[in-house]
């Protein structure tokens, strides 16, 4: 904020030179960042506030840090305001239709004011902070913007319609055109507040009044707006049509409603000074029942063994005084009454951040060493740590990548049911999404390293993905895979190497064993779920060519994506490690055998499983897939799939005739249930 140095002396006693200010205020925790001298002459000085601090957004605010921290004297300005005119009521009639967004609104009315140049001593108030003196009327709003932090607006009564005042939403396709030179008109969305006449919206709340009833040399009658908006609100509407102004970057750091009468109080004696007038008998105020007072207490024993100074009592309620908190000795501590400007006091704690501030920040005592206790990472960190040292293990790069994209990237990635979420902000530009999945993302980067000489990548990725439906969204960690086939090799490789991923990574998290079962293609041309028991933790494919190409690929990929957390692994990860089992190894040698069986080509390695299992062949120890092959030999739509049964017996050596009979179940369950052709 750009500050004059001659205006904050205004209310200090004795004055403090440009140098005292800035030190004063940087102590406060308000940075100088600069200054120079004004076309006028008056120095002036750019002061940093905090975003917490909207009531040091105005000069009068720096003011009284300055006289706590200095000692001065704070000199607030006095005024008085009589009226004499009619009820204001019989001017204007408001109706504030949405007080959860206006918490108050009020409204006052002069009449017969003589729009006029400002007097020397307003101008050059006005032209020290870089602004350009309009009317007296414009200046009076500025200079108590500036003086007390509280925005205000000034309409030309005669351009209301209806002699009404509503506060209400805008209507679907209602229009305003902002007051201000180039100004274009904005097209009202249903959520923005307005601030609406009879028939049209007059300004957009908290933001920027209108053109159409802004004041001219020809207005005479004046209705003055002193409000509050949420924060919400205000910062909602100005994002959505990128308007911006000194009211609303002080509307989105709070304004409290007991804070608007003074400061209306203060702009209507200025204009009764400056412009003449008189003033209607009464205030409009509409809104909520105003907040009840806030206290919060301190007690100084605690507030010594925070700060680490042996501060006394007196001193502590000196400075506690001087922030205009009142305190009152009750018990062993203080009670203060916080003022309604101080939306940032709420705890003790609050209050005794204050007492270190005012006292000086250089005071604190600084240890020049920290005692700090290392701790183990924790559960999950560890999991997801040693997940992705497996995968770059096995040749895996880790990208990390935008989390938005565009709709037609995550569209073919959506689940059934689900939809996009979009960011409502114009910089998203052409890339709204949020997306869905990560493997957009990862295919993009594939083609840009291909694109860079690299033929076969391996990417991976730990991130947030999301969608919605009509009633709500979601939002879930996942990891996810891209792999390229080798270069002398198919799509089956390429799976091959993502399944063996997937199950190492599941491993390290679970020490179990996965599944896949058959699951709607979607997006790939091949798509199982991976199970973990009965859990489906995620899902392992091959991305079909129409969408391989769209991102530069010709050759086939294989994908896979994992939820970690809230579902998929998230209880294992948890948990992490796993409990470890230590099993004794075989006292006596397996006897191995291998089938070829020749299958239709949409027969899955879970339902081979299945069948094997249904047979029950004893001391069947495990099944290993071996090799799969395709071609003339064993006709179209149809492969081979050779895969090793091992057998063992925990008291003897097996004899091969007590594992014949097994096998044959096997190749008899293998016929029937899935009209295999079992070669030897």
């Amino acid at each position: 904020m750009r500050t004059s140095v001659t205006w904050i002396n205004d209310y200090l006693d004795p004055p403090a030179t440009a140098e005292e200010q800035g030190s004063l205020l940087t102590a406060a925790g308000f940075e100088e960042d600069g200054g120079d001298t004004a076309e006028n002459g008056e120095a002036w000085q750019e002061v940093e506030t905090t975003s917490n601090r909207g009531d040091c957004l105005c000069h009068l605010g720096l003011a009284r840090e300055i006289a706590v921290l200095s000692g001065r004297s704070l000199k607030p300005p006095t005024f008085n305001v009589e009226a004499g005119g009619p009820s204001v009521k019989d001017a204007i009639q408001v109706r504030n239709h949405v007080p959860d967004e206006c918490p108050l609104y009020t409204a006052r009315v002069i009449r017969g004011v003589k729009v006029a140049e400002s007097p020397d001593w307003l101008k050059r108030r006005i032209e020290a902070i870089g602004l350009v003196p309009r009317n007296n009327l414009v200046d009076a709003t500025n200079f108590v913007l500036f003086e007390y932090g509280q925005p205000t607006h000034i309409f030309d009564l005669a351009k209301l319609e209806g002699g009404e005042i509503n506060i209400r939403h805008a209507a679907k396709g209602e229009r305003m055109l902002p007051i201000g030179e180039g100004e274009a008109e904005l097209k009202l969305h249903e959520d923005d507040l307005v601030i609406a006449d009879a028939n049209r919206p007059i300004a957009l709340a908290g933001v920027k009044g209108g053109a159409e009833t802004a004041v001219t040399n020809d207005t005479t009658d004046i209705l003055l707006e002193a409000a509050t908006f949420t924060n919400v609100a205000v910062r909602t509407a100005s994002r959505r049509h990128q308007v911006a102004s000194d009211s609303s970057y002080r509307f989105e750091r709070g304004v409290h409603p007991a804070d608007i009468e003074h400061s209306a109080e203060r702009l209507t004696a200025l204009v009764l000074q400056i412009a003449g007038g008189e003033l209607a008998e009464g205030v409009w105020a509409e809104g909520h029942p105003m907040p009840e007072p806030r206290t919060v207490s301190i007690r100084p024993d605690r507030c010594r063994d925070i700060i680490g100074i042996d501060l006394s009592d007196e001193r502590i309620e000196t400075l506690l005084a001087g922030l205009d908190l009142s305190p009152t000795r009750k018990g062993e501590g203080f009670e203060c009454n916080i003022p309604p400007r101080r939306l940032d006091l709420n705890r003790e704690i609050d209050l005794i951040e204050e007492v270190a501030r005012t006292n000086g920040l250089e005071a604190l005592p600084v240890n020049d060493k920290i005692e700090i206790k290392a701790v183990s990472p924790q559960p999950i960190e560890g999991g997801l740590r040693t997940m992705r040292t497996a995968l770059v293990g096995m040749g895996f790069v880790e990208t990390v990548t935008h989390t938005l994209v565009t709709r037609e990237a995550a569209t073919p990635f959506l689940s059934e049911g689900r939809q996009n979420l979009e960011v409502d902000d114009e910089r998203a530009g052409a890339e709204p999404a949020l997306r869905p999945s990560v493997l957009p993302s990862l295919l993009r980067v594939a083609r840009h390293n291909h694109d860079l000489g690299s033929p076969e990548v391996r990417l991976f990725e730990t991130s947030a993905i999301f969608d919605a439906d009509p009633k709500t969204h979601r939002e879930r960690n996942v990891l996810s895979m891209v792999v390229d086939p080798p270069a002398d090799g198919d799509a089956q490789d390429a799976y091959g190497v993502t399944r063996a991923a997937v199950e190492r990574i599941i491993e390290i998290a679970s020490h179990q064993m996965i599944r896949i079962e058959e699951a709607p293609a979607g997006s790939l041309a091949a798509r199982g779920r991976i199970m973990l028991g009965d859990v489906e933790v995620g899902y392992i494919g091959i991305i079909m060519p129409d969408l391989g190409s769209k991102y530069g690929h010709d050759r086939p990929l294989a994908v896979a994506e994992v939820e970690l957390a809230p579902g998929g692994l998230a209880e294992n990860l948890a948990t992490w490690p796993p409990d470890s089992q230590a099993t004794a190894l075989p006292a006596f040698p397996s006897i191995d055998r291998d089938l070829s069986v020749v299958l239709a080509e949409d027969v899955n390695w879970a339902k081979i499983e299945h069948a094997i299992a249904s047979a029950e062949p004893e001391l069947l120890e495990g099944v290993e897939f071996r090799t799969v092959y395709r071609g003339k030999q064993v006709g179209k739509n149809r492969k081979s799939l050779t895969f090793r049964m091992r057998f063992r017996a925990e008291d003897r050596t097996l004899r091969h005739e007590e594992v014949d009979p097994q096998v044959t179940l096997v190749r008899k369950a293998l016929q029937e249930q899935l009209n295999g052709e079992v070669r030897d």
